[in-house]
């Protein structure tokens, strides 16, 4: 039951629209309104659920089917009733007299496409049957090609500020946009996150209730809680209320990993830095570790804490540093070769600092790699891409033989020759 994304190829055969209704009033607002959608009238039954499960249980389910909850004692449990009897592909929109927000939650929960309160409008009927067909129209985004295999990337930031979250929407929509992979954006910062933000997007709930109730998680699940971007990209992400901890063993996280590596030919985390302390399985399944730095102190300290980090705990892993939101000509806290050398190893992509083209972004609600027209900002976001896709691939050679990998005391030593090297560096800027 309204699981699109695995619908049966004969689903064109179908009846495109049938519906069981508990009141003729129902049926009045129903019959004009499938007319209107080229659908027949007597389509339009009575006998509400009960009705429903008998008839689908002898005859073919259609692609679009109405049910009447009114005379229902126990919605949920008729609800998956229906389902027993319903085939793959149809879509289910309820309507009811109960106006429970928990009750609303669950029946999407089940599966159902939506729910309307009695008594609604043929406006309201309109709107959801429109959601109803795009959605049987919409793209199968869980049917990656053989020679096509799944790419998770994390992208993680070294501190707070530094342009994770914009890195890895522009990531997200790059891996849709460019290489036309479907791709899955999963927003793990769940009381502060920006993946829907920063594509105009409602979050909605699906994450939260995805952390409080794990066992629901399934392929319907992932299909009914992801906020849909473009034909090409979903995104998974959350506002929770700030006192509203958030309290998980991480195996929501996991499972919701396992459902979009099914679903989706991309999986992008946005993973704030503290997930890795306290979940650190998030990136043992990780292709590419994007981390995202900035030239200063403080930021050289936490990058080699996570790049070693990363190596002892994601040693599948490319490591990708990229560098963001430099400025061009301007006096940085810590010069490019410094920190290369403090962290024993090269940047490998420099992002520049671009105030109108973020100020675009974020007035048009779309990442900054669509947004921006500077080539200076969009070709480093393309290479980040290839870089990422070709990790899996092997498109290009990823070992890291040519680099340094000397012992932590060693970094820290190069990190201290930093602290040293600052108040040279405070003085040539007040210079």
């Amino acid at each position: 039951m309204n699981a699109p994304f695995h619908a049966a190829r004969g689903a064109a055969l179908r009846d495109p629209f049938t519906a069981f209704v508990c009141d003729e009033a129902t049926a009045e607002i129903l019959r004009p309104v499938a007319v209107e959608h080229g659908w027949a009238p007597e389509k339009v039954n009575r006998g509400g659920l009960r009705n429903a499960v008998q008839s689908l249980s002898v005859s073919a389910s259609p692609n679009i089917l109405f049910v009447d909850l009114s005379e229902s004692g126990d919605p949920l449990n008729d609800i998956n009733a229906l389902a027993e009897v319903c085939e793959p592909g149809t879509v289910v929109i309820a309507a009811g007299q109960v106006n429970d927000v928990r009750l609303y939650r669950d029946l999407l929960a089940s599966g159902i496409q939506d729910y309307l309160l009695k008594p609604f409008t043929a406006d309201q009927l309109r709107d959801a049957f429109a959601n109803a067909q795009m959605t049987i129209s919409g793209p199968r985004v869980n049917e990656p090609t053989v020679d096509r295999p799944h790419v998770m990337a994390a992208v993680i930031g070294v501190r707070g500020g530094v342009g994770a979250s914009t890195i890895a929407t522009s990531l997200a929509w790059l891996m849709g946009d460019k290489t036309g992979r479907s791709t899955a954006l999963l927003d793990l910062d769940i009381h502060f996150g920006t993946g829907a933000l920063g594509l105009d997007l409602e979050p909605g709930r699906g994450l939260t209730d995805a952390i409080e109730n794990p066992s629901r998680i399934d392929g319907l699940f992932i299909e009914r809680a992801m906020v849909r971007a473009n034909e090409k990209l979903c995104v998974l992400s959350a506002e929770a209320p700030i006192n509203q901890p958030m309290l998980t063993d991480g195996s929501a996280y996991y499972q919701l990993q396992e459902e979009m590596r099914t679903a989706f030919e991309t999986t992008v985390l946005d993973l704030p830095r503290t997930m890795l302390v306290q979940h650190p399985h998030l990136v043992h399944d990780a292709h590419v570790c994007v981390v995202v730095v900035e030239l200063t102190l403080a930021g050289t300290r936490d990058a080699i804490r996570i790049l070693s980090w990363l190596k002892a705990n994601a040693p599948q892993s490319r490591l990708i540093v990229v560098c963001n939101k430099v400025a061009t000509g301007g006096v940085q806290e810590i010069s490019r070769k410094d920190f290369e050398k403090s962290i024993e190893r090269p940047i490998d992509i420099i992002v520049p600092l671009d105030l109108k083209a973020a100020a675009q972004a974020a007035k048009l609600g779309q990442p900054i790699a669509r947004a921006g027209k500077n080539p200076k900002i969009t070709q480093p976001l393309t290479q980040l891409v290839t870089m990422t896709v070709s990790a899996v691939d092997g498109s290009e050679d990823k070992s890291e033989a040519a680099q340094l990998s000397p012992s932590l005391l060693g970094k820290l030593g190069s990190f201290k020759s930093l602290v040293a090297k600052k108040p040279k560096v405070e003085a040539a800027q007040a210079a």
